[in-house]
C-alpha cells in the first residue's frame, strides 16, 4: 500500500504544486455521490489555486449528473460545480480528491482519461496508485486535512470561504468529531480553520437542522426496520425507490440514514442500503470498533475507510443484502476469533 507522511508529504506537496503550476486548465473531480469532504475539499482546492495561480483555468466537476446535494449548496463555489459529462475539456491536469480508485470517478473517468497530467490527493488506501502524483495518507482524518495542509505548505491564506469549506469535510467525515478518525491532527487543523472564520454552527445547521419533513418521514421508514443479528453486532436497515417516492424525500437526504442504523446500542457494524433509479442499490458501511469494513466494500466494487466505506451493485434491496450480509458476518467471526486466540 502505497501512503504518504512526514517528508514524503512534503516532497509530493511540491510535486503537485509544480504541475499545477505547469497547467493552464485543470479540472478538479471527486468521487460519485459525493459527501462533505469530497465536495468540501475539491472546492477549497479550487480557491486555493486560483489564489496562488489566479490565471489558471479551474473547474471543480461532479462525477454524476446529480446536482450537487442540497445540504451542502451552502459551501461557497457550490453553485458553479459541472457535471463531468457536461465537461469537453482536455485538461491539462486532473486533479482526483478523496479517492484513489479510477472507477468510482464514474464520468469524471472520462475527463481524466483526457487529461495531459494527473494528481491525487486522498486519504483511503490505495493498492495501486495512479497518476503523475498521488499524495495518498490513509492516516489522515479526511482529504480535508490534507488539503489544508496543502495551503499551508504553500504559505497561502485560509480564507473564511475556504475554511468553512475544509471544515465541512472535516466535520463530516469525522461524524461530527465522533467516529474513530477524530484524531488530535483532526482537533488541530478544525481549530486552526475556525480561526481562519469557519462556523462550525453553520456548517453543523446547513448538513445537521435543516431536515426536511419529507425525509424525517422518511427517517421514520427506515428506524421501522432496524434489524440485528450475530447476537446484536452487526445492524442494518434499507429504503426502497418507492419509499422515497412516497415520502417525497431525496436520494441526497438519505446518505445520512447509516448513522441511524450505527447508533443501535450494542452493534458494531451498520449497513444501510437504498435503492437508486436505474436498477442500482447503494450501501453505506460503518465500523464502530476494531473491525475493518473497507474491505467488505471492495469486494463489492466500493471503497472508503476502515471505519466508514460504501459500494453501489446492481439489483434491489435483496441482492444486496445477499451479497453484504453474509461477508459483513465472515468478518465479524473472524475477528472475534482472532481476540479469542489473542487472549
Amino acid at each position: 500500500m502505497k501512503t504518504s507522511t512526514g517528508a514524503e508529504q512534503e516532497d509530493l506537496f511540491d510535486a503537485i504544486a509544480y504541475l499545477i503550476g505547469q497547467a493552464q486548465s485543470i479540472a478538479i473531480c471527486a468521487h460519485t455521490n459525493p459527501d462533505g469532504d469530497a465536495l468540501g475539499s475539491q472546492l477549497a482546492l479550487k480557491m486555493l489555486i486560483e489564489q496562488r495561480w489566479p490565471r489558471k483555468e479551474v473547474v471543480c466537476l461532479l462525477a454524476d449528473d446529480d446536482p450537487c446535494p442540497r445540504i451542502y449548496t451552502f459551501l461557497a463555489g457550490a453553485d458553479e460545480l459541472v457535471a463531468a459529462s457536461a465537461y469537453e475539456g482536455v485538461p491539462d491536469l486532473f486533479i482526483s480528491v478523496d479517492l484513489s480508485q479510477p472507477n468510482r470517478l464514474n464520468h469524471g473517468e472520462q475527463v481524466m482519461s483526457r487529461a495531459k497530467t494527473v494528481a491525487i490527493i486522498d486519504h483511503h488506501p490505495c493498492e495501486r496508485p495512479y497518476g503523475d502524483a498521488a499524495l495518498i495518507r490513509p492516516g489522515a482524518a479526511a482529504a480535508g486535512v490534507i488539503v489544508a495542509e496543502f495551503a499551508e505548505h504553500l504559505g497561502l491564506e485560509i480564507t473564511p470561504d475556504i475554511a468553512q469549506c475544509l471544515f465541512c469535510a472535516i466535520a463530516t467525515d469525522t461524524g461530527r468529531f465522533q467516529y474513530q478518525n477524530a484524531d488530535a491532527e483532526a482537533f488541530q487543523v478544525a481549530s486552526r480553520l475556525v480561526s481562519c472564520g469557519a462556523s462550525p454552527s453553520e456548517v453543523s445547521l446547513n448538513v445537521y437542522q435543516s431536515f426536511r419533513l419529507q425525509f424525517l418521514h422518511l427517517k421514520s421508514l427506515v428506524m421501522g426496520r432496524v434489524t440485528t443479528f450475530e447476537r446484536g453486532r452487526i445492524a442494518y436497515s434499507y429504503a426502497t425507490v418507492a419509499d422515497i417516492e412516497r415520502t417525497g424525500a431525496s436520494l441526497d437526504e438519505s446518505d445520512g440514514l447509516v448513522d441511524v442504523v450505527r447508533s443501535v446500542a450494542g452493534s458494531e457494524i451498520a449497513l444501510f442500503i437504498k435503492e437508486v433509479p436505474g436498477g442500482k442499490v447503494r450501501g453505506n458501511l460503518r465500523s464502530k470498533g476494531e473491525h475493518d469494513i473497507s474491505g467488505v466494500a471492495r469486494a463489492l466494487g466500493g471503497g472508503g475507510h476502515r471505519a466508514a466505506s460504501g459500494f453501489t451493485i446492481e439489483g434491489g434491496v435483496d441482492d444486496a443484502l445477499c451479497a453484504a450480509l453474509p461477508l459483513l458476518k465472515e468478518l465479524y467471526n473472524n475477528d472475534a476469533r482472532q481476540e479469542h486466540d489473542a487472549l
